[in-house]
């Protein structure tokens, strides 16, 4: 005989790690106990310390919560860390994919992901080069290639979460690197078609806008409507860890695009560069628009961003 199949859920917990001072342990112990979706609150004292330790078990619900009530009671950021983790549990608890929206998560990965670091922007001139040759061979293989290397679904939903929550210096810093990273990747492509002209090696009688490729400079409903799902899936992933996936997708819009205008910039064709960097801005918004009312939808179930303190 087999014993009965026990039904187990993935869930998502925070871990809080809080030091504080000694004099309002006391005080924070019974807020974090009060607060619905918070288990397991614990305190480690040492004696002679200044400081103790609590821990808790925090829902994602409740972390916005959480952090309001340690914000109050003044304890220093370096003090204080809430860390995500998974686990399998019994059944009875909230699945992974259920969980509310976390905005105090969402906002420290907005933030860490709107700064051009070297990484960020050595990625995108990867994806520069891969592209142009995608778009002088006309080898499709190669779009894909680049937008799985392009990293610029993460400066995007940064600027989503910026919009949403209104933290206008977020907004300003993520714009600045996704367009300083879509920036490099078409002046890659225009210096590559431009090299390759002058010293022979590009296609006899190459037109960028012929073949496939050129409906890349081409703006209908297609260009609108696949950008706006595009943003929805882009906000879903930035939330749930599922970015490395989906960033194909979402960079379907953009570095193609960018790509083509560059090399047509490298080869002197003007109007073919503008027709591809219209097709980007309006790529650009329509995934900036649709990413934000995606947060803003999830805004209404999970209640305002919090007031954080701390630099954007």
């Amino acid at each position: 005989m087999t014993g009965p199949i026990l039904r187990t859920d993935l869930v998502t917990v925070f871990r809080l790690r809080a030091y504080v001072p000694t004099e309002v342990v006391e005080r924070l112990r019974d807020d974090l106990r009060g607060v619905q979706g918070v288990r397991h609150v614990l305190v480690t004292r040492d004696p002679g310390q200044p400081t103790a330790l609590i821990t808790a078990d925090v829902d994602p619900a409740a972390a916005d919560r959480v952090l309001e009530d340690i914000r109050e009671i003044g304890i220093d950021a370096d003090d204080l860390s809430l860390s995500r983790d998974e686990k399998i549990t019994l059944g009875g608890t909230t699945p992974l994919g259920e969980a509310r929206l976390a905005w105090a998560a969402v906002l420290g990965e907005a933030r860490a992901n709107a700064r051009p670091i070297s990484r960020y922007l050595l990625l995108m001139t990867v994806a520069g080069v891969i592209a142009a040759f995608g778009v002088i061979d006309r080898n499709d293989i190669l779009i894909v290639g680049a937008m799985a290397v392009s990293p610029d679904l993460l400066p995007l939903c940064a600027a989503c979460v910026g919009l949403e929550a209104r933290r206008r210096s977020l907004v300003a810093r993520a714009m600045r690197t996704l367009l300083l990273g879509l920036g490099i990747a078409c002046g890659v492509a225009a210096l590559l078609s431009f090299v390759l002209e002058v010293t022979g090696w590009l296609p006899e009688n190459f037109q960028v806008r012929g073949g496939g490729i050129g409906t890349l400079a081409r703006v209908d409903l297609s260009t609108v409507i696949v950008a706006g799902v595009a943003g929805i899936a882009a906000i879903l992933s930035f939330e749930t860890r599922a970015s490395a996936a989906v960033g194909v997708a979402i960079s379907v819009t953009t570095i193609p695009a960018a790509a083509y205008a560059g090399v047509a910039l490298g080869l002197g064709d003007i109007d073919d560069a503008l027709h591809g960097l219209a097709v980007l801005g309006v790529n650009l918004c329509s995934l900036l628009v649709t990413g934000t009312t995606t947060l803003a939808i999830q805004r209404l179930r999970s209640g305002p961003p919090p007031q954080l303190s701390g630099a954007d």
